[in-house]
């Protein structure tokens, strides 16, 4: 029985089916923050969100009963199993903030396609990486921080008057938001050698930093997707294997 239902959960129609309640269930959601929406068909956009709820319920049971006690050592389960379970507890008594959290569900589609899937496992994985990358990343902006309160922070006391400020300055120069007209020209204007310290520190956080960041999560993912090609190879080839094994038993016991 339990192999039954699993191959039923892991039928392409069922998975498209889920991935269909899944986003429905975020539209109702967005729909439920419009007044006038809610006005007019309040009861039926519950009732619908009442029965995706019903369908995710059914749908985790299901792969909860078809997996034994292996369903916890996925930790997509765990991520479903919890997103599921905030949708359960009532949103009363002080707890209305988790209907908010109810929007969590559209994260299921990530545990539902696996190229969602993949992409999550791979920044997972260059987390480690990313954090040296991070640490030099603030070395660098303390270092700048401290510069800029030094040099533009008796002219300029609002953007580098204190570290903090500073701080902050240098990470909106960073995101490249309003850096030139909003910030780097009005400094310039009164210490004309500005650019030599705002140039080189763009260039280092703003393009070499992230790239950086953006070439590990890229080279995570290309491991990631080789160890799953050498894991189907390694499985399609034990397939076989085994398959030739019964066919030599079979004929050796005919003979």
């Amino acid at each position: 029985m339990r192999a039954t239902v699993s191959d039923i959960l892991d039928k392409p129609f069922t998975r498209k089916f889920i991935m269909a309640v899944i986003l429905f269930n975020a539209v109702i959601l967005g729909m439920e923050t419009s007044a006038t929406i809610m006005e007019r068909a309040g009861p039926l956009i519950l009732f619908l969100d009442r029965l995706c709820l019903t369908v995710f319920v059914i749908e985790l049971t299901a792969k909860h009963y078809a997996q034994g006690h292996r369903f916890f050592h996925n930790p997509w389960n765990i991520v479903d199993f919890a997103i599921v379970g905030i949708s359960l507890v009532p949103a009363g008594a002080g707890l209305s903030v988790l209907r908010a959290l109810r929007i969590f569900r559209l994260l299921r589609v990530v545990s539902v396609v696996p190229s969602l899937r993949r992409v999550v496992e791979a920044f997972v994985m260059a987390l480690p990486g990313m954090a040296s990358v991070f640490l030099l990343t603030g070395i660098i902006f303390y270092i700048g921080a401290v510069i800029a309160t030094k040099l533009y922070g008796p002219s300029f006391p609002e953007w580098f008057g204190t570290l903090g400020a500073s701080l902050y300055t240098l990470f909106q120069v960073m995101t490249l938001e309003s850096w030139s007209m909003g910030i780097v020209r009005p400094v310039i204007e009164h210490h004309p050698h500005a650019w030599l310290f705002f140039i080189p520190f763009i260039l280092i956080t703003a393009f070499a930093v992230m790239n950086l960041v953006v070439g590990l999560i890229v080279s995570t993912m290309q491991d990631a997707h080789a160890e799953e090609e050498h894991a189907a190879t390694d499985s399609y080839r034990e397939d076989i294997t085994a398959r030739l094994d019964r066919i030599e038993k079979a004929l050796l016991e005919r003979r």
